[in-house]
């Protein structure tokens, strides 16, 4: 029986199998070409239109006055605004984010509570992003839970934590899903107890694939553009203080794409690249840290 099976797969395939192969490898290659397609065109005209004005003096100085043309400006307060809101923003959601992981996948797990938990954050993950700039709007714009009452760095940062949350806690439980539960008995039996092996033995394994998680929800944030809108608003100058109108990458594209001068839609264009390069990097990032793993 063995020596028929090996005779089997020794033999060449037959013509009509190889025709039916070869077709069906050049349709998935068709299919996954049409779906690349829009991907790279986007990507192609961005760099077409960003790159010949992308120099220095955009990345580093602030925005010129409207029509003056013998001044370079530039959209440096809106890569400050963004990285500050970003990070602002990965500091509130990614702490609270990992203890919700833990407790759904360690402590609760078929909790009654951790299935709401569960639910809840699964429903979260879906809603629209202008939804959640709603809701930050009416929560802290509108409100003087900060002491302060207007557009800020602070709104547009809870904003992107909001959405950045469902993410981390999802990523994570899943990552710690996949931690064998052999670690966890031989922690057990070297007498660490339930919130040691869970944090030096569980979290640490799962570790790479956290990190993964939390970049993919930096990358997804980074390009929002509506909640900002409604919570960070935007300013031209540089940010001196977390309580008033911040700049940002997103903003400035929407603003300046539909401006009726020039050099504010070159602007936009150049803007684009900078946006799109810090995604794809971030995705690179999240994807070497598993490669690693």
């Amino acid at each position: 029986m063995a020596r028929f099976f090996d005779q089997q797969l020794t033999q060449p395939l037959s013509p009509d199998r190889r025709l039916f192969s070869y077709g069906m490898s050049a349709i998935a290659v068709l299919l996954t070409g049409l779906a690349l397609l829009p991907l790279l065109s986007i990507l192609l005209e961005i760099l077409r239109q960003g790159l010949p004005n992308l120099k220095w003096e955009v990345l580093t100085n602030l925005p010129a006055p409207v029509g003056d043309t013998s001044v370079v400006g530039g959209f440096a307060n809106a890569i400050q605004g963004t990285v500050l809101m970003v990070g602002l923003a990965t500091l509130m959601s990614v702490p609270l984010g990992i203890l919700t992981a833990i407790y759904l996948a360690e402590i609760g797990k078929t909790n009654p509570v951790a299935q709401i938990v569960r639910f809840v954050m699964s429903i979260l993950s879906a809603v629209p992003s202008i939804v959640v700039g709603v809701f930050a709007y009416a929560v802290i714009v509108l409100s003087t839970i900060l002491g302060y009452r207007g557009f800020s760095a602070l709104a547009g940062a809870f904003a992107l934590a909001v959405i950045m949350l469902p993410i981390i806690v999802l990523s994570t439980e899943e990552a710690l899903k996949l931690v064998p539960t052999q670690q966890r008995l031989a922690s057990s039996a070297l007498g660490a107890n339930s919130i040691q092996t869970t944090f030096k033995i569980v979290l640490k394994s799962a570790l790479p694939s956290i990190t993964t998680g939390v970049l993919l929800a930096v990358a997804r944030v980074s390009g929002e553009t509506a909640p900002l809108l409604f919570t960070a608003l935007f300013s031209q100058n540089w940010v001196e203080n977390l309580l008033n109108p911040t700049p940002s990458l997103s903003v400035m594209i929407y603003n300046y794409a539909s401006s009726a001068f020039p050099e504010q839609n070159q602007l936009a264009w150049s803007a684009s690249v900078v946006l799109l390069s810090i995604v794809i990097v971030t995705n690179l990032l999240s994807r070497l840290i598993t490669r690693k793993r």
